[in-house]
């Protein structure tokens, strides 16, 4: 088993050392299932138990075999599922919207982590500060926590573009932005985020509401002297993504078993080592409505910031 384990991880490793060319699924027997990963084997062995459970519920559309191929971000993500070399992709709602846009990726699943379906962005400031809306940001300083994050960076920042306010990015907490614009620096954790703010080594923060009422990502120390300033509309926290030319047959009965998956006790503890996962829903209008708005910021922020 060790051995079987050490050589699924050598192929994982792999797919990140070689470009997407190299490791070619040109078998439909097999369903490929990537993620975009700075933590290759840890990765692994919280999708290989889904994966697993998976497989042999999918025989009759011809599924023998299931395998992992990860990427080191969506730029790679997205040239293996334009090139048919991953299947299924579970990821954060910004990135999933960016594998729609960039590679025809299409949404199968909302995915429930936690009991939690969908959250919001939570703009806030300190409880002294002059800031008490999003237009009060002019001339300011703000923290994001990295270019991939949905809720600490494409949606806020996707939120300010779509309020008239123009961003431009610091080269440092020292440095300032013009008068009419929102200064923006990437502070790599929420924990971080909440410091600078009360450090007030920047003017204003933002975060997840789960993590606005985490106390390891928010301390209450800190949070006494807080005020939220703006939030934002609820969108999904994480999607199940399919490559848009996937066999009819395998999108169907991959969906089907995913969204039963809930309500079978063999499938417990593979979801809950899938990322905490309680369930998968099916996406309603009102989800469609919010992957379309999410589509257009990222899209934004992606054209007049990067």
């Amino acid at each position: 088993m060790l051995d079987r384990i050490g050589k699924a991880l050598a192929v994982v490793l792999l797919a990140l050392a070689f470009p997407s060319g190299a490791l070619a699924n040109d078998d439909p027997h097999i369903l490929v299932l990537g993620r975009i990963s700075d933590n290759p084997q840890a990765h692994y062995e919280q999708l290989k138990p889904l994966l697993d459970y998976v497989v042999p519920r999918m025989r009759d559309v011809g599924i023998t075999e299931g395998r992992i191929l990860m990427a080191r971000d969506a730029r790679q993500m997205a040239s293996y599922l334009r090139r048919g070399r991953v299947d299924w992709v579970t990821e954060t709602a910004g990135t999933a919207v960016q594998l729609q846009r960039q590679a025809r990726a299409q949404p199968l699943l909302i995915t429930e982590r936690d009991g939690v379906s969908h959250y919001h962005t939570v703009f806030f400031a300190r409880r002294d500060s002059s800031i008490g809306s999003l237009p009060d940001l002019r001339g300011h300083s703000i923290a994001f926590q990295n270019a991939a994050s949905t809720s600490a960076y494409f949606v806020p920042a996707a939120e300010l573009l779509q309020r008239g306010l123009p961003m431009e990015i610091l080269l440092s907490p020292m440095d300032r932005p013009a008068a009419g614009s929102v200064g923006y620096l990437f502070a790599r954790s929420e924990l971080n985020i909440a410091t600078w703010v009360d450090k007030r080594l920047v003017d204003a923060g933002v975060m997840s509401n789960l993590d606005w009422d985490n106390p390891l990502r928010m301390p209450p120390a800190y949070r006494r002297d807080m005020k939220v300033i703006h939030k934002t509309a609820d969108y999904p926290r994480a999607l199940e993504m399919v490559r848009g030319d996937l066999d009819a047959r395998v999108r169907e009965r991959l969906q089907q078993v995913l969204a039963e998956a809930a309500s079978d006790p063999d499938a417990r503890e593979p979801l809950l080592r899938f990322f905490k996962t309680t369930r998968f829903l099916t996406i309603d209008e009102q989800g469609r409505q919010a992957l379309e708005s999410l589509g257009e910021g990222v899209a934004r922020v992606g054209k007049e910031i990067e």
